[in-house]
């Protein structure tokens, strides 16, 4: 399991919402308070985040050491500011490489995704039948070998598919296909997962056969005024709501939020 995070709003600086919070994604690496298994986010972590003023691709930076031994966060953190911010620590799941190649967030043209969650005995059950259900173009995103990143790319495929859709109803598509693969395999499988393109979040918490993860919204808060922050667990005390389990939750350029169920 992994720990997540997302804000979107007024411009604020990294290390405001990185690694300032009492209950930081940096604290949150080692010492997490609701993850259903694993004890530490030691296997590297990944900051995405956009151009304040620019229309640019997003910008990502990734380590494999633990978030709390980088000592370039500190000053990139002071001086990268951004309306839209994404975050991940990570515990690798048994077997997969610890590499910069599936250090979260995925970046697929303009859109960021992070991902929390596991596909039971990946390799050896959705792997195949996951690539099988992708395009040459799909397929070719995936740089490293998680089963997060092969997720992505089946929203990738539906955004393919169906130029129109919003990354609400991609999102909502891929779910469906991983529920009926989970089913046809007799396994568990859980995506919390967070996308951005820079204008919106989307975020789902969903799992098939287990418990689901723990995801949390805040809007509006005394110190975050005019934003929506996403994550696995509260950063601090405040009116922290909880993502309905097997549902969909969308913000947009508003910051209205709007829940959908699966």
């Amino acid at each position: 399991m992994c720990r997540l995070l997302a804000y979107l709003g007024s411009p604020i600086l990294l290390d405001q919402i990185l690694t300032k919070p009492e209950h930081s994604l940096v604290v949150q690496s080692y010492q997490p308070r609701e993850m259903n298994s694993g004890l530490l986010n030691a296997d590297g972590f990944g900051i995405g985040w956009y151009h304040a003023q620019k229309d640019a691709p997003p910008f990502t930076y990734k380590n494999i050491l633990p978030i709390w031994n980088d000592t370039n966060l500190s000053s990139l953190g002071r001086y990268v500011e951004s309306r839209c911010i994404l975050g991940a620590v990570r515990s690798a799941t048994s077997g997969q490489a610890v590499d910069l190649s599936n250090c979260q967030p995925f970046d697929y043209q303009q859109l960021l995704c992070v991902h929390n969650g596991r596909i039971e005995n990946f390799r050896e059950t959705l792997a195949r039948p996951l690539r099988d259900r992708l395009s040459d173009n799909a397929y070719k995103s995936i740089k490293g070998s998680t089963d997060s990143e092969h997720f992505f790319a089946l929203i990738i495929e539906e955004l393919h598919n169906n130029p129109t859709a919003t990354i609400t109803k991609a999102l909502h598509n891929a779910l469906l296909a991983l529920e009926q693969l989970v089913k046809s395999y007799d396994i568990t499988a859980s995506a919390n997962m967070i996308i951005t393109d820079g204008q919106q979040l989307v975020a789902s918490r969903f799992a098939t056969n287990t418990q689901t993860p723990s995801l949390y919204w805040l809007r509006d808060d005394p110190t975050y005024p005019e934003s929506i922050v996403i994550a696995s667990e509260p950063l601090f005390a405040g009116d922290w709501h909880p993502v309905a389990e097997q549902s969909i939750l969308s913000v947009g350029q508003d910051l209205n939020v709007q829940i959908t169920q699966l």
